[in-house]
């Protein structure tokens, strides 16, 4: 049976909440979630998801905010980055783990995605996808549109759907789409997937940075991975 996106997202948060600030914030901020699933309509969810990121800026403050959020994120296969760190603890070279990284990033997109050498080409030319790029000590990773989209990405022309193609998260799909405003705190949630897979590759904790996000109105999402 498909997992319900909502209830099991709406769950961590709820977890992350309790965790970070406690009890009394987090029934504030859960508040009108009890009944959302995926079969709730799009526009109830960015208006509860609008109302939850304002009251979380307002009561909650940025680092434990950064640290929420984050902890919130899907994840990436931690036995797809097993032979990384591997890599990494017998080389501390973290151009091999780069390479690695995008060796699998262009294979997902060769193999399982079936896209052209040159939307591929284009794709790793604009420093899309996992391995993103380094900067000296920090990573500018640029997310790749939403995979199952990535045709109706590349022919649309309005830039409002065009955001709301290119983003990964069905909440905030909907609520671009129904012209909500949700606060950019949001998208440290999927800032989090890439803390993920660098705190597991290199068995420390790092620092993620949102640079660019739809959100805020920009056309992509990019975040920056500061290495310890």
């Amino acid at each position: 049976m498909k997992q319900d996106f909502e209830r099991h997202w709406l769950s961590r948060f709820s977890a992350c909440l309790e965790r970070s600030v406690g009890t009394g914030i987090r029934a504030k901020i859960m508040e009108g979630s009890e009944d959302l699933s995926d079969s709730t309509a799009r526009s109830e969810v960015a208006a509860w998801s609008a109302r939850a990121m304002a009251l979380l800026d307002e009561h909650v403050e940025a680092a434990k905010r950064f640290d929420l959020m984050t902890g919130c994120a899907c994840q990436y296969p931690r036995k797809e980055l097993r032979e990384i760190r591997e890599k990494y603890e017998e080389t501390s070279d973290i151009d091999v783990v780069l390479e690695t990284l995008q060796k699998k990033f262009v294979s997902f997109l060769k193999d399982e995605l079936k896209l052209s050498a040159n939307i591929i080409e284009d794709m790793i030319r604009k420093g899309w996808g996992v391995a993103g790029r380094r900067e000296g000590g920090k990573i500018i990773a640029t997310k790749i549109p939403k995979s199952a989209y990535i045709a109706d990405y590349l022919e649309e022309s309005d830039p409002v759907k065009k955001r709301a193609i290119y983003c990964h998260c069905p909440r905030i799909r909907g609520a671009l789409m129904s012209g909500v405003s949700i606060s950019s705190t949001y998208c440290y949630c999927g800032a989090g997937y890439y803390r993920g897979i660098w705190e597991e590759i290199l068995q420390e904790g790092v620092t993620v940075e949102l640079l660019e996000s739809v959100l805020k109105g920009d056309d992509v999402c990019t975040i920056a991975i500061h290495l310890p």
